[in-house]
């Protein structure tokens, strides 16, 4: 039986805007109110992390950098599994020939990440990846960004430690996401259930794919999975 949930933050308790969904965020604090272990995976930073989960009311377990670092509870330390070193020469690389296109790079949030890189999908990703030869790193777009890090690096692979650390296994998870760096984390979990407008390579690996889009679709994929964890907490309207 499911005891836990991990989940994507953009396009999945958001809308394609970004705006959180409230229903949404409602439903994590029922679950956190009940005691049940909640991890919010992202591609997004230590810090913005942090903020989310303070400002949704979870324990404060976050992976950020899609896997690239990790944190327990807020005191915990933070944890980083990935060489920036290596993403910083591969980005260096990439700015020079760019600039010799005309073309630039809008990185995102550069100075706060501790393992990857993040920037704009302004230039195709296919033309990033024949910039590279350092076998040592892998590029994915997000659909929200254009990441380099480190391979081995994934948000399943950060879970797969979480649980480790925290007494529970992987297969105690529910995994809710819609992109293709959720993958890794639906092959380790439980069950993964994709939203409606997820990635098609998301939905191949998926138990189930929700009906609804976005906020609405994770709200089913809880009520589905995890009925019985949120009837634990009797306060809750949703």
């Amino acid at each position: 039986m499911l005891k836990a949930l991990i989940t994507d933050v953009d396009g999945t308790i958001s809308g394609p805007d970004r705006e959180l969904c409230l229903e949404a965020v409602q439903v994590i604090r029922s679950l956190v109110l009940s005691g049940v272990p909640v991890i919010l995976a992202s591609g997004n930073t230590a810090c913005f992390m942090d903020a989310l989960c303070k400002m949704i009311g979870s324990e404060g377990t976050f992976i950020g950098e899609n896997g690239g670092i990790f944190r327990i509870g807020y005191k915990g330390e933070i944890f980083i599994r990935g060489d920036r070193s290596a993403t910083k020469r591969c980005l260096s690389v990439i700015t020079n020939v760019l600039k010799k296109e005309g073309l630039d790079l809008e990185l995102f949030s550069h100075n706060y990440r501790f393992s990857d890189i993040a920037f704009a999908r302004t230039v195709p990703i296919e033309h990033i990846k024949r910039l590279i030869s350092d076998d040592s790193v892998a590029v994915v777009d997000t659909g929200y960004a254009i990441h380099i890090h480190s391979k081995g690096v994934s948000k399943g692979a950060a879970m797969v430690e979480i649980a480790k650390i925290t007494g529970l296994a992987a297969s105690d998870f529910l995994a809710i996401g819609d992109g293709i760096n959720d993958i890794e984390m639906f092959r380790v979990a439980g069950k993964g259930a994709a939203l409606k407008n997820a990635h098609k390579e998301l939905k191949k690996v998926s138990d189930y794919v929700s009906q609804n889009m976005y906020g609405e679709g994770f709200i089913e994929c809880v009520r589905l999975f995890l009925p019985h964890l949120l009837a634990n907490d009797r306060s809750t309207t949703i």
